[in-house]
């Protein structure tokens, strides 16, 4: 037995579901991971979050605070924070993703259900006693430079990004000074198919089960838009998207040009940072799976730069950035 599971089974002795059959679920990006426990015909989920590596306490603080701010996400059962172990409710295997893996005529409904949430959130801001980081500049530029710090050098030698790296940068910069975006309500950063689980036994905006919020901040409303429409993923039909940024715009009150000029300098930014995500999560850490995923997400980013706010990156990337190189590549370099 590893330190990690004699750590597991002493924290699972101290809990109502001591002795329980554990299964581990399948890993995701991060280093957590997520175990099912079974006794005596209840079930709870175990998160095991080596405390070095994630931002625990912070998923800690937004749980309890949406839960109590009567929105599902997971009551926690037990805890031990110094091992970083916590016992939570299961909500089951009932993720977006899986049930349109099933049945796709349950798109509509479940995608509207989120936007009524997100709407919620807009209306009713939830983040008023709660302390989180503001989505500034800062953050924003720090997540830009995953691609060319890992993307570009996958493509060109050293010398030209390390020129091209100060063009992009600056870019980006003018960009986000040029459009300043809002800092105003609760923003999850990964809302999208896989992180929204479905409890119909539910009602209202109480039947999305809410996962992985632990890097939330307080943004702008476009950002969990752009998360939960353009899935890395999941395809989402480009009918659905403009029908659900329409009922978002109209639930909210937004204006509909600012909105979009938000929304798609949001896509181009996140797109781009999860090329670079994904271009280190195989040079890394070996998952080369990602990268089956490059494809879908280049669509997005070239879809995002179309607005004319980004004429000057569109440009850039269109003559930095050969088309055989916008899909799934080989990544090797470290």
């Amino acid at each position: 037995m590893t330190r990690r599971s004699e750590q597991l089974d002493n924290f699972m002795k101290k809990t109502e579901f001591a002795g329980a059959r554990l299964e581990p679920l399948a890993g995701d990006a991060s280093a957590r991971r997520y175990i099912r426990a079974n006794i005596s015909g209840k079930q709870a989920m175990v998160m095991d979050t080596p405390v070095e590596g994630e931002n625990f306490t912070a998923f800690v603080q937004i749980a309890e605070h949406l839960y109590n701010k009567n929105y599902s996400a997971p009551k926690i059962l037990a805890r031990d924070i110094r091992e970083g172990f916590l016992l939570l409710e299961d909500f089951g295997d009932e993720s977006f993703s899986k049930i349109l893996n099933v049945n796709i005529d349950d798109e509509k409904p479940l995608y509207s259900a989120a936007i009524d949430l997100l709407a919620q959130w807009y209306n009713s801001p939830i983040h008023s006693d709660m302390t989180l980081n503001f989505y500034d500049e800062e953050l924003y530029m720090r997540e830009i430079s995953l691609f060319p710090d890992w993307f570009l050098p996958q493509i060109m030698g050293d010398e030209r990004v390390a020129k091209l790296r100060s063009e992009y940068m600056e870019i980006w910069r003018e960009i986000l000074r040029s459009f300043p975006l809002a800092k105003n309500i609760f923003v999850h950063r990964d809302f999208h198919a896989d992180n929204l689980m479905w409890l119909s036994e539910r009602a209202g905006v109480k039947r999305i089960g809410l996962l992985d919020f632990q890097d939330a901040v307080i943004g702008d409303p476009a950002y969990d838009m752009v998360s939960l429409l353009e899935d890395a993923r999941r395809d989402v039909p480009q009918q659905l998207v403009d029908l659900m940024i329409e009922k978002y715009i109209k639930q909210t009150g937004q204006g509909r040009d600012l909105f979009l000029s938000a929304y798609n300098i949001l896509g181009a930014q996140r797109n781009s940072k999860i090329i670079g995500i994904f271009a280190r999560l195989a040079i890394r850490d070996g998952k080369q799976n990602y990268l089956k995923m490059l494809p879908r997400v280049w669509k997005h980013l070239e879809r995002d730069i179309q607005h004319p706010l980004l004429k000057e990156l569109r440009d850039w990337l269109s003559y930095n950035v050969a088309d055989e190189f916008r899909g799934e590549i080989k990544l090797c370099r470290k």
